[in-house]
């Protein structure tokens, strides 16, 4: 039945989706990078490009409203290339400042996994700021490579033959298979924040992240913790063998 909230919602996502196309040209949208940590004496070793977005009258306006319009409007192609292009960038201007190299984790959506274009586009990117394949790591979420797991296995193997990472994000949160886990070439599994969050009182996550940590091992992957926000958090994590980690606690 109709409410007056349907109403409103209608009227936001129009609004958003009509400023959204103009954000990009008029510099709107900027990337933040969340720092990688090891868990074993908290050396950054990666950061995760974040994009933002600062309208002029409406203020930040948060990426759970914006990147579900971008996908909808047929935004997110446009959107993610741009972030993808500039966290490369930034990658080349913080190496010609004399910093060392670290990971760039940028994340991918669905409708950019299904272009079969993607891996030319990257290699492309790289060579343009002559950054090695090995520094970037994209990360998919669970139903993002569950769509069309053929498909999504075929990009990946492309991709891991460039040398490109990948990472499997909110790891656990999606229809997971773990047939298809051992068959995808990947590099990493993200614990989503969901699990972490509660991890000093909710018995139930504790297993969950356990578990996660101890199968990525014996499949020979890493495993880092999103949503890292006290120092009970992060002393569970480290007992547990968690690799690295991410969140507030940090920065």
């Amino acid at each position: 039945f109709f409410t007056a909230e349907m109403q409103e919602n209608s009227l936001r996502v129009l609004q958003l989706n009509n400023a959204l196309r103009h954000a990009l040209q008029r510099n709107q949208l900027t990337v933040h990078y969340q720092p990688q940590v090891t868990t074993a004496g908290n050396r950054i070793i990666g950061v995760e490009a974040l994009v933002r977005w600062q309208h002029p009258e409406w203020g930040m306006i948060s990426p759970a409203e914006f990147i579900p319009v971008a996908e909808e409007g047929g935004l997110i192609s446009a959107l993610g290339e741009w972030v993808l292009e500039t966290a490369i960038a930034q990658m080349r201007q913080w190496l010609d400042n004399g910093l060392p190299p670290l990971i760039m984790a940028v994340n991918i959506s669905a409708v950019q996994l299904r272009n079969a274009e993607l891996p030319a586009l990257i290699d492309r990117m790289l060579k343009t700021f002559d950054i090695a394949p090995a520094f970037l790591e994209l990360e998919l979420t669970e139903s993002v490579a569950m769509h069309d797991p053929q498909a999504a296995m075929k990009l990946m193997s492309e991709l891991q033959d460039t040398g490109v990472r990948i990472a499997i994000d909110d790891f656990g949160t999606g229809y997971s298979s773990l047939s298809y886990l051992k068959k995808f070439r990947i590099s990493k599994l993200k614990i989503d924040q969901s699990f972490v969050r509660d991890i000093d009182i909710d018995h139930e996550d504790r297993a969950i992240i356990s578990a996660i940590i101890r199968m990525a091992s014996s499949l020979g992957l890493k495993t880092i913790a999103e949503g890292v926000e006290t120092t009970g958090q992060l002393e569970f994590l480290r007992h547990q063998g968690c690799d690295e980690m991410q969140g507030y606690l940090f920065s």
